[in-house]
């Protein structure tokens, strides 16, 4: 019997695990359609960040998403941005178009947005194709490693770039997501490139959010400063070869491999860069205290004493050596750079050799601070020299339209450019301000200083200055503080320092026709007509007008060109025929080509518009007389 019951049980538990098929199939799907109809709706209330790579600005010209950052940040509410350099949403024919992927140096720090290498290739490339529309877009952020290069890689390749600069590789170990970050999603390389992707969509921000609510319930670690820098190294110390030194290695290998590849797959051009650091004058950060060769500050002393007894070749393997045994990872091993060699040539890839060039016109064959501005950063002869290399490299390979190397050419473009940078007392001591914040806090100094401290140590003495701090406080944008400090030097009569002000300006937003209308109507106020004509001239190209095509007109005129001021002069008529004034000085032009009957036209027209216009009905008679006369 207890058999036959046992039987009668199992048969029960079978049936009841009889389900039909699309009952399964139900169950998968439910969470499927939750998460779908959530990410629908979250997506028509507009929740949370844009994370898309570009922003378009108008119908014709977009930039990199200022928030693009916020994918790879997750804790971090103080994010880094890229530069706003503008292009267009569809590419010109006549277009040369380069990306800059890279860290802090390769966006230009403490010099930002008008100081990095960025603007030395942007002003070269415009000197060499000055009929052709130069884009030089860059993409570069602080404290962002290799994963967020990958990232950006792909929408790179869509804008149909014809060539790529890298300038990365310091930010493996403390940058976001890197391998001792505070923003860290793991180890694993396809962990990591999966959340990245998952990103763009609202339901993964939404977790994000809410994990990040739930965190902030629970008290927070004491940090060790205020700066992105200190913010960023949570894995602190990472001793030279050790696991987690490893890592950073091969993520950065892998990911710089994996970039190399879809720009080889969509035949897009790569110049890579080695990385320079500060040797001579940037001791270790952390070093054991062992008196041997597996000590950063071992080496760095045996350096120093090389350095005194003129050995430079050995002075500079010690400084190399310590900076590679310094476990306090802010700088690139040299390991990095050799990845950096060894990729470049799988893909066969030039390379730019920063770190030989920079050694090689250093005093004593070390950089120090000659060309860095502290551990890692150039100072802007530095940025130069790299931008410079940049150039020859794209000479040198025949990476541009009908590019052939002149020596002479070249060197007097480069002093061109070197005195023509843009860059005012007022982005010096922004960027003086910056780096002094950056130094006043660990690792710099063992007892960092709050920011609201290091402000007030600033020796404010003039409007200049007082603008530095307000752009450093974040009190003013860098575009603003530039504007009112021109203003200052127009209200002051010092035109040369009001247009340097506004140049910056202009080649940092090139398309703010605005800026150009401005300077030229300030200047022809003054009669600085010669001053104005520059400004009009590139008002004009960027968009057609009656005021640019009026003014040039008339200023050519004066100049005895003629032929060129009737030629904007009618052009000015086609955006407003109600310009007595035009009309005139058209009158004027038809009459010293002895064209009188198209002179009398226009005179004509001058007084339709205004039948007062002064001295145009004298003009309309001397021109009936010569009519009649001939």
């Amino acid at each position: 019997m207890a058999k036959v019951k046992i039987q009668k049980q199992t048969s029960v538990v079978k049936d009841k695990k009889k389900y039909p098929f699309y009952f399964n199939l139900l169950l998968l799907f439910i969470p499927i359609f939750l998460i779908v109809f959530l990410e629908i709706g979250l997506s028509i209330f507009n929740y949370g960040e844009k994370f898309n790579q570009w922003e378009y600005i108008d119908s014709q010209k977009m930039m990199c998403n200022p928030e693009i950052a916020k994918r790879y940040f997750y804790t971090t509410d103080a994010t880094p941005y890229p530069s706003q350099d503008l292009f267009d949403i569809n590419k010109k024919d006549n277009s040369i178009r380069i990306f800059i992927l890279g860290g802090s140096s390769a966006a230009g720090y403490p010099f930002t947005p008008n100081g990095s290498f960025a603007r030395y290739v942007k002003m070269r490339l415009e000197l060499l194709y000055p009929e052709k529309t130069i884009e030089v877009i860059n993409c570069a952020m602080a404290a962002i490693s290799s994963y967020s290069l990958l990232d950006m890689m792909h929408g790179v390749l869509e804008q149909k770039p014809d060539l790529i600069l890298i300038y990365a590789g310091h930010n493996e170990y403390y940058g976001a997501l890197g391998a001792g970050s505070l923003e860290s999603l793991g180890n694993s390389r396809w962990i990591v490139k999966e959340m990245l992707f998952a990103n763009k969509y609202k339901t993964v921000q939404l977790l994000r959010n809410f994990i990040k609510s739930v965190m902030s319930l629970f008290p927070k670690p004491e940090g060790k400063g205020g700066t992105l820098m200190s913010r960023m190294a949570s894995d602190q110390m990472i001793e030279f070869d050790s696991p987690v030194y490893k890592i950073g290695i091969n993520q950065f290998e892998g990911n710089l491999d994996e970039m190399l590849q879809m720009a080889k797959d969509a035949g897009v051009k790569v110049i890579l860069s080695d990385l320079v650091s500060n040797l001579k004058d940037q001791p270790p950060f952390v070093s054991n205290n062992k008196k041997d060769d597996t000590s950063a500050q071992f080496n760095y002393d045996l350096g120093m004493d090389e350095l005194v007894s003129k050995n430079t070749t050995k002075a500079l393997e010690f400084f190399t050596k310590a900076k590679d045994l310094d476990a306090l990872r802010f700088r690139a091993p040299t390991e990095i750079n050799e990845v950096i060699k060894r990729l470049a040539e799988k893909y066969n890839y030039p390379v730019v050799f920063a770190e030989e060039k920079f050694n090689k016109i250093s005093p004593n064959g070390v950089v120090g601070n000659n060309l860095m501005t502290d551990h890692l950063h150039p100072t802007i002869t530095g940025y130069q020299e790299i931008g410079k290399l940049f150039i020859e490299k794209m000479l040198e390979d025949n990476l541009l339209p009908d590019s052939k190397i002149d020596i002479v050419n070249n060197e007097f473009q480069d002093k061109f450019v070197r005195e023509h940078y843009n860059f005012t007392h007022l982005d010096s001591t922004i960027g003086r301000y910056r780096l002094t914040i950056l130094k006043g806090d660990w690792p710099f100094v063992k007892s960092p200083k709050s920011l609201a401290q290091i402000i007030e140590s600033f020796d404010v003495q003039n409007f200049s200055d007082s603008l530095a701090l307000f752009v450093i406080d974040n009190k003013l944008s860098w575009e603003q503080a530039h504007r009112k400090m021109a203003t200052w030097f127009f209200k002051k009569g010092d035109i040369k320092n009001y247009l340097a002000e506004m140049d910056a300006v202009i080649f940092q937003y090139p398309f703010v026709y605005d800026y150009y209308e401005m300077i030229s109507n300030n200047l022809i106020t003054l009669k600085l007509f010669d001053e104005a004509l520059p400004y009009l001239y590139k008002y004009d190209k960027i968009k057609e007008n009656a005021f640019a095509s009026k003014w040039i007109g008339i200023i050519e005129l004066s100049k005895k060109k003629t032929d060129i001021g009737i030629k904007y002069l009618s052009k000015s008529l086609k955006y407003n025929s109600q310009d007595a004034q035009v009309y005139y000085n058209l009158a004027g032009a038809y009459s010293l080509t002895q064209n009188y009957k198209a002179a009398l036209d226009a005179i004509n027209s001058c007084l339709m518009v205004n039948p007062r216009f002064n001295g145009a009905k004298n003009l309309q008679n001397q021109l009936l007389n010569f009519v009649r006369n001939n």
